[in-house]
């Protein structure tokens, strides 16, 4: 596959090869040179919470949860 670098310098994955190692946008890469015009992209690992924040912000509106009346376990 080919692509080309950009003016500002990005060198942009092919679709096929994102969707194929499930590629997000946001997602890093050490960049690392083998010799002269040879290089190497390999992807960082993700922390093991990556996501938690887009997770929790997608919740339901505040007030879907709501408190129900139960017995307490202590009379059990």
């Amino acid at each position: 596959m080919k692509t080309r670098i950009s003016s500002k310098g990005q060198l942009v994955l092919p679709a096929d090869l994102r969707e194929r190692d499930g590629i997000k946008p946001g997602q890093q890469f050490d960049v690392e040179r083998i010799d002269r015009g040879e290089y190497r992209l390999v992807r960082q690992e993700s922390p093991a919470n990556d996501g938690l924040i887009d997770w929790l912000l997608a919740c339901p509106a505040k007030g879907y949860f709501v408190p129900i009346q139960s017995e307490s376990t202590d009379t059990l």
